[in-house]
């Protein structure tokens, strides 16, 4: 288990120092703070996005440090640089119409990652090292294994009747998501629609929309490995019982119930 969670913890940290030796290459002992600075401030992300890079950042330069490529005397460019503070933000989700033009925009392989954020839950992290044999249409369960699951602990996540409509049309062999870059694409497919991505916006939807349905924070709390606490402070009363019979009630055009 330990094994392959810190490869996909490797993974996070190759592709954020990937882009960030992208944006600024070039031998490390002459990257500035001052360029550090500015490649953290590009772009509209999120104070905690930014705390999380520049800690990465931090991590490359203590390594380069410690091997010899910066001097072992001197403090490093990334050293004197501070974290950002990370106010208390609103939870921003997609309105039922926002996700059934994504749905319907999507090109198919891309229709999977969306509904199964968007109409189960899971962490896109976690959907990232999910395989299609753990997803059962028949018991409409999608089954999270310990080191897949962001808490460590095995969860199952009902796949709601929406839900397995559209994931009866995907292939379902392998990978649920097959390359990384399917992440981008997403955020991308919203772009072009015009559509906003607010941080983590399938699975807040998802939350906010479920416990409107079932009003149940231990519940929802089960289902989405969360804490029932977390919850019901940031969830609670979102979205309306109308506004989730709608999200719920997403279904692909034309389908026919059996």
């Amino acid at each position: 288990r330990r094994d392959r969670v810190s490869a996909h913890y490797l993974r996070g940290i190759r592709n954020i120092l990937d882009r960030f030796s992208e944006g600024l290459p070039g031998e490390i002992d002459r990257i500035t703070g001052s360029q550090i600075e500015r490649w953290l401030r590009r772009g509209d992300q999120m104070a905690v996005t930014r705390n999380h890079w520049l800690k990465r950042i931090k991590y490359l330069f203590s390594f380069a440090k410690r091997s010899g490529y910066l001097p072992k005397n001197d403090p490093t460019a990334a050293e004197s640089l501070k974290r950002v503070r990370e106010e208390a933000t609103e939870v921003g989700i997609f309105s039922p119409d926002e996700m059934r033009r994504l749905l319907e925009a999507a090109p198919p392989d891309l229709v999977p990652l969306l509904a199964i954020g968007g109409f189960a839950g899971l962490r896109m992290a976690e959907i990232c090292r999910l395989d299609w044999s753990a997803v059962c249409l028949e018991r409409r369960l999608i089954e999270l294994r310990a080191n897949q699951a962001k808490t460590a602990s095995r969860r199952l996540a009902p796949i709601s009747d929406n839900l397995a409509a559209w994931l009866a049309r995907a292939d379902r062999v392998g990978p649920v998501v097959p390359e990384k870059k399917m992440l981008d694409d997403t955020r991308n497919l919203a772009r072009r629609l015009g559509i906003g991505w607010p941080h983590n916006a399938l699975r807040h939807s998802y939350i906010s929309y479920r416990i409107a349905e079932v009003k149940n924070a231990a519940q929802v709390a089960l289902e989405a490995g969360n804490s029932p606490t977390i919850i019901f402070k940031h969830y609670r009363e979102l979205v309306t019982e109308g506004a989730a019979k709608e999200w719920f009630g997403i279904f692909p055009s034309g389908f026919v119930d059996r």
